[in-house]
């Protein structure tokens, strides 16, 4: 039921050969003419209209936000996805905003994957140039390159941390500054760009008419400031270089990228002319988004380049109607988070609310998610336990729990195949949790009762495997100990008091009744011995998970003798 993932590096290879592109990734500007894109024929599409795609159609839905509704998922080659994603602009810690974008389409490519048999061909770019790293690195008198590298690299342990799966490849723009200007000049070529005596390019968003709008309309929206502009709506392909900021030489002199184009040079050159998914925030929509469909439109020549682009909603912190992001200062680090929360619980906080939703921040919703899984992993010790012979329950419903695993089976590849229903589908699974609880209710005299162990064996496997497709391991004893080894020392303390109690108990002599002769060595009676042997064998399970109970001399208390607990080591 579930496929295995696989990422088909002569497919991406294949894809990305559409393109003659010199292997010479330096500043250095290599000849044009070595790397010119060659468009295809296979773009989609006249005006704003959204047309539907050409090809596979997979049976599922996903909302669009080119129409603004759920439209039929059509994949341009059966059993592939081309994706790609806009990644972190690495000047700065990544925050938990950053993180539910990513962790939610994480789900979603792996829902793809493993549920539907899709392989995802995922491209992600590193922004790794900008403003905000060249201010950032002035900050700090480093090398915007040095400050970039520093974060990509944290940012990439941050998504190992959460689970995310990395995608086919990370493409840097500092790497792809030839392809970059190679796409402009086509642009320029198609007549859709132009430059300025100052050795700035702008797109020429009157050269497309009432195409420019895609995905939010084109409205008044003014665009990057600049004295040279045909329209205040243009918007900056290339920048001309200023003092102390890096550069890279160009047809229209030094200068480097502007935001927008790296975006639609590095999908292009991946993916071609056509491009299943775009993924992001829904701040990136626009103007990043609309401008990345005005660029590739505008090269490729087609009136569809990209077929569904998903956008996730907001992360806010509770109460607050601003989102969460660095230029407010109102950011949790990733790093910080997961030192209180673990990956699980967080992913179990992104799969509660739909993927394109606004979610609310606050220690009532992760607590929500954490007292989800703790339920699930309740039910699984319990489960485990009756399937054991430990739990005694009355005579099981086996027939009516393996209807509801059938029908359980059946609501959560409908939620899926639905636009990704992920709080759908953890619903069905505490329903499913819940109706196996109420066949485990113990009772204290054993019946002999037919027993029905395969039943909870089966919910097991499922409940695990639905989860693992998500990306929640609920085999991670780590995810279930975060903030948890405070209450595991107090606990393991309680227990080696409790036995001292138990052999202090045990060690006791009764005293002498009055008129009969006193014992010249007591010893405890034959009752308590059992008593003294469970002290000892806890003693020595205890040792064999590390925890030692070193013994001191005894001594009296209240005329007592108690053990004297010197150390305990884990």
């Amino acid at each position: 039921m579930w496929p295995c993932i696989t990422i088909c590096r002569p497919l991406l290879l294949k894809l990305r050969s559409r393109y003659a592109f010199s292997k010479d990734t330096r500043q250095t500007l290599v000849s044009p003419s070595k790397l010119i894109f060659r468009p295809s024929a296979s773009c989609t599409g006249v005006g704003k209209k959204w047309t539907r795609p050409t090809g596979y159609d997979t049976g599922l839905k996903t909302y669009n936000s080119l129409t603004k509704q759920k439209e039929p998922l059509v994949l341009a080659q059966e059993g592939i996805a081309t994706w790609y994603s806009c990644g972190p602009t690495v000047y700065d810690h990544a925050h938990l905003g950053h993180a539910c974008s990513y962790v939610r389409f994480d789900i979603i490519q792996r829902v793809l994957s493993r549920v539907f048999g899709i392989n995802v061909i995922h491209v992600m770019v590193i922004t790794d140039i900008d403003d905000k790293i060249i201010r950032r690195a002035l900050e700090k008198s480093i090398s915007p390159t040095v400050l970039a590298r520093m974060y990509e690299e944290e940012f990439k342990n941050d998504m190992l941390a959460l689970k995310v799966l990395p995608p086919a490849v990370y493409l840097r723009v500092t790497e792809n500054i030839p392809q970059i200007v190679a796409f402009i000049e086509g642009i320029i070529r198609n007549e859709h760009a132009y430059a300025t005596k100052q050795g700035d390019v702008y797109f020429d968003i009157g050269s497309i008419g009432d195409r420019y709008g895609k995905l939010m309309g084109a409205g008044d929206a003014t665009g990057e400031p600049g004295t040279e502009k045909r329209d205040s709506r243009d918007f900056a392909l290339w920048k001309a270089s200023k003092p102390q900021e890096p550069s890279w030489e160009s047809p229209w002199g030094k200068g480097r990228p502007g935001w927008h184009i790296e975006c639609s040079t590095i999908a292009s050159s991946v993916f071609g002319s056509q491009l299943d998914f775009h993924s992001g925030g829904i701040d990136l929509a626009f103007p990043h988004h609309e401008n990345e469909i005005a660029q590739c439109e505008a090269y490729h020549q087609c009136g569809q380049w990209g077929n569904y682009f998903l956008h996730s909603g907001h992360l806010h912190l509770k109460g607050s109607a601003e989102k969460m992001s660095k230029s407010l200062n109102n950011y949790i680090t990733i790093k910080d988070f997961l030192e209180s929360y673990s990956a699980n619980e967080f992913r179990m906080f992104c799969l509660l609310t739909k993927y394109r939703s606004a979610i609310d921040y606050s220690d009532a919703s992760l607590n929500e998610a954490r007292s989800s899984l703790a339920t699930i992993t309740a039910f699984t010790h319990d489960a485990q336990a009756y399937m054991r012979g430990q739990l005694q329950c009355p005579a099981v419903e086996e027939g009516a729990l393996w209807e509801r695993l059938a029908e359980t089976k059946a609501n959560v590849v409908r939620a899926l195949a639905d636009d990704f229903d992920t709080p759908r589908v953890v619903n069905a699974i505490m329903s499913l949790v819940y109706h196996g609880n109420r066949q485990l209710q113990p009772i204290t005299k054993p019946d002999r009762s037919p027993r029905s162990p395969a039943v909870f064996g089966a919910f097991l496997a499922y409940i695990r495997e639905v989860f693992e497709v998500l990306g929640v391991d609920l085999l991670d004893r780590k995810a279930h100990s975060v903030d948890s080894s405070g209450t595991l020392e107090n606990v393991v303390e309680q227990l080696a008091r409790f036995r001292s109690d138990v052999r202090a108990f045990a060690l006791s002599v009764q005293e002498t009744p009055p008129g009969e002769p006193a014992h010249a060595s007591p010893s405890p009676c034959s009752e308590k011995l059992p008593l003294l042997k469970a002290c000892d064998t806890l003693r020595k399970d205890l040792a064999s998970m590390g925890v030692h109970i070193r013994v001191s001399a005894c001594v009296c208390q209240n005329g007592e003798m108690r053990e004297g607990i010197i150390h305990r080591a884990r």
